[in-house]
């Protein structure tokens, strides 16, 4: 059978068996997050006297000739074999399934993790380790940060019966301030880089950027703001559904009225479906100014696969990034950055794959934000508004289509609307008829020669 090598930052449909070509070390840590693993490699550099550390991707033991492969030669020859498995045994089954015994009749210790700040008993029982240590190593991996992954290093040294064992986890806030060079900082750390009175500019992500080592893109987001010669917020938040993280933003918005929001953590807060109850979206909160949102879209895929495949984005980038947010209303900006290899971290034999921002692509979000703060201070009788109607098939039959709308009437009320708040509205047609024989007296698509 064909063996492919790992490459860093791509997922494993599992289709093909990967050989991660490890040998055996101390330790050996495995997890879905390119930013845990990431953290880890990091702060093993970090340490006098590390363990020797094997860290793997998940997402390159998928196939079960891959995770056999990994056992055999890697694994079931480690002293310690840590796996944090985002959602849950059944995403992992045959690796979860298989460790466990291999590792068991080997001898090896075995603790199997969640991969959030869920308790997951099956998991916890498939584990050979004291309680106390897996309660302990588990705080370790869900709090993150520089910190705590060196006395996650320091623990796993201490159960292998070198050295003391560590303080316990230091906690990381839920939600907060971030700035580039300070880390977790306050609004008066991020106002003290500020130009008075420019328009200010949040850009909310996910707390996991802060916990592992994928901060990149955002630092060059604010870098670039700053230079535009807006004021950027950074923020970080565990969910955009957290009550801590929307009691944050609510008060940071608060304090500090946005003018447009970048927006780069996944998913909706809403929901499409009629008779589903409403959830409260601190993006479109009144202390969020009515600021407009634009999706700044962090892709899981390399640059390579951007530009090699046809569709852009993978699948589940759009899902996640474009489809979904739309419920929220959230406008669409790009892909600002790509996941790719770092360096290959011989030490750990791993390739630490990160987020790799995209010059460009950060230059053009910068240059959105720009005009919309200014379009937002510019009086409506001077703005211009185009409203684009679909004209395909490109028949006259299918003007303003839009399947299951009345797309004709809602231009019309949306030019009406517009002209009572002020934006100069010339000569608006009645109603749909008028509407429509306006738009055929004009070109359309329709070629009947």
């Amino acid at each position: 059978m064909h063996l492919l090598a790992a490459t860093p930052g791509s997922i494993d449909d599992g289709k093909e068996p990967v050989d991660l070509g490890q040998t055996p070390a101390d330790v050996v840590v495995i997890s879905a997050a390119d930013t845990e693993l990431a953290a880890l490699s990091a702060a093993r550099g970090d340490m006098p006297a590390p363990p020797s550390l094997r860290l793997a991707s998940m997402m390159h033991l998928m196939h079960p000739m891959s995770v056999d492969l990994h056992l055999d030669a890697c694994a079931t020859k480690s002293r310690l074999v840590i796996a944090r498995i985002l959602g849950g045994g059944g995403y992992w089954k045959y690796g979860l399934e298989q460790y466990a015994a291999r590792l068991h009749e080997a001898g090896v210790p075995f603790v199997a993790l969640p991969g959030d700040d869920k308790p997951d008993p099956e998991l916890r029982s498939l584990s050979t380790v004291a309680e106390e240590d897996y309660d302990a190593l588990w705080a370790y991996l869900v709090e993150g940060g520089p910190q705590n992954a060196v006395h996650f290093l320091d623990y796993t040294q201490a159960m292998l019966g070198s050295g003391e064992k560590p303080a316990a986890a230091s906690p990381l806030l839920r939600a907060g301030v971030y700035w580039p060079g300070a880390g977790l900082a306050d609004l008066a750390v991020a106002q003290a880089e500020w130009t008075d009175g420019a328009p200010v500019v949040p850009i909310v992500f996910y707390r996991a950027l802060v916990q592992g080592a994928g901060l990149n893109p955002i630092n060059r987001l604010v870098k670039s703001l700053l230079r535009a010669g807006l004021n950027p917020l950074p923020i970080f938040v565990a969910s955009l559904k957290d009550p801590v993280s929307k009691a944050t933003l609510d008060g940071l918005f608060g304090a500090a009225p946005p003018s447009v929001i970048l927006n780069c953590t996944s998913f909706a807060v809403g929901s499409p479906h009629a008779g589903d109850s409403a959830t409260d979206n601190p993006l479109a909160a009144p202390s969020a100014n009515a600021a407009p949102v634009f999706q700044v879209v962090l892709a899981a895929s390399s640059r390579a696969a951007w530009n090699e495949g046809l569709t852009g984005l993978s699948a589940r980038d759009i899902a996640m990034n474009v489809a979904l947010p739309e419920v929220d209303g959230r406008i669409l900006s790009r892909a600002v950055s790509f996941k790719g290899e770092a360096y290959f971290d011989e030490a750990t034999e791993c390739p630490i794959a990160t987020y790799q921002a995209d010059g460009n692509r950060i230059a053009w979000v910068t240059e959105l934000a720009a005009n919309w703060a200014r379009l937002r201070t510019t009086p409506e009788g001077e703005r211009r508004v185009a409203l684009v109607l679909a004209n395909y098939p490109n028949k006259d039959g299918r003007l303003a289509n839009g399947v299951g709308l009345d797309t004709p009437a809602a231009t019309v009320h949306a030019l009406q609307l517009l002209g009572e708040a002020g934006h100069r509205v010339t000569d608006p047609p009645a109603d749909s008829a008028a509407l429509m024989a306006q738009i055929m007296a004009g070109p359309t698509n329709w070629l009947t020669d």
